[in-house]
């Protein structure tokens, strides 16, 4: 029996929907298009491939493309890196088990706790799969929660995104902050299709939260490295930090998240006034380091 690789297909019908026919260079034919974007003849002919080669992939039948095809595919389709490599996830990942790699248990190096902790003027968090918060200093913790007081299946930025009214009150532009955790899951998901927890996560969201359903729905990828956040905190006001990513060094699937105010600012005001807040709460230094989670 033919395996069919289901998120594959929905992954291209998706992206091919979204193309501009004229912006992609093709010119009008007179006939009448009944759903958006381009139709599958189109796409085979921009990327130079029949147009039953490209049928049989976005039908996700087992089809090893090359790497010259995969581009090709991709050009046009107008994807950008991430949805590049989200492609070539997918198109690796066909459904036997044993193509698929499994997750291996999360932990952050005892040197990353204490740079974490060195880092006393600016909220750091490293998260690691499927947005897991696996470390936090304190300024982060007073910025945005309290994971380290998180049961270990909560300590969850998208979870908490999404099912926290905190998170929504705090996060002034919480639509497109909401959008971008959507996509970095789906794009997790792609590099690791048989992780357990992350199959669980995406179908408690899709379950408890319509907003989250409906942007796994898009299936829409990408990777926000860097930006700002304009956030109006309970105790110090409005206030937009800038966010740096920056990736482990021996664990890609661990990323540093650093934020930054504007010297000068407004915003760098409200971030020295937490900080001394949170010394004047606290008193004495505070681990970085929640408690472990056994789970992968």
């Amino acid at each position: 029996m033919t395996t069919v690789n289901r998120e594959l297909a929905d992954f291209l019908r998706r992206a091919r929907s979204k193309v501009d026919p004229a912006r992609a260079g093709l010119p009008h034919d007179g006939r009448i298009r009944r759903v958006p974007g381009l139709r599958r003849e189109e796409v085979a002919l921009l990327a130079g491939v029949s147009t039953d080669y490209y049928t049989r992939l976005e039908q996700g039948r087992r089809i090893t493309p090359s790497d010259g095809v995969l581009d090709a595919i991709a050009r046009a389709l107008g994807l950008d890196g991430t949805g590049r490599a989200h492609l070539g996830h997918l198109v690796g990942a066909p459904a036997g088990a044993a193509r698929r790699r499994r997750p291996t248990v999360q932990r952050v190096r005892p040197g990353l706790h204490q740079l974490l902790d060195t880092l006393e003027g600016h909220p750091a968090l490293i998260l690691g799969r499927r947005t897991d918060v696996l470390a936090s200093n304190r300024l982060a913790r007073a910025l945005f929660a309290d994971f380290n007081a998180m049961r270990p299946p909560e300590r969850n930025y998208a979870r908490w995104m999404f099912l926290s009214e905190q998170a929504r009150a705090l996060f002034m532009d919480w639509d497109e902050h909401a959008r971008a955790c959507v996509e970095n899951l789906r794009l997790d998901l792609g590099t690791y299709p048989d992780d357990e927890l992350a199959l669980g996560l995406v179908a408690e969201l899709v379950e408890q939260s319509p907003e989250f359903r409906a942007w796994w729905e898009e299936h829409g990828v990408f990777q926000r490295t860097f930006g700002t956040k304009r956030l109006r905190h309970p105790v110090v006001g409005e206030l937009a930090v800038q966010y740096e990513t920056f990736t482990m060094p021996g664990d890609r699937d661990q990323a540093l998240f650093l934020y930054t105010t504007e010297a000068g600012t407004s915003s760098r005001e409200a971030m020295d006034l937490l900080g001394s807040w949170v010394l004047a709460e606290s008193g004495t230094p505070g681990p970085s380091a929640p408690d472990p989670d056994p789970e992968p």
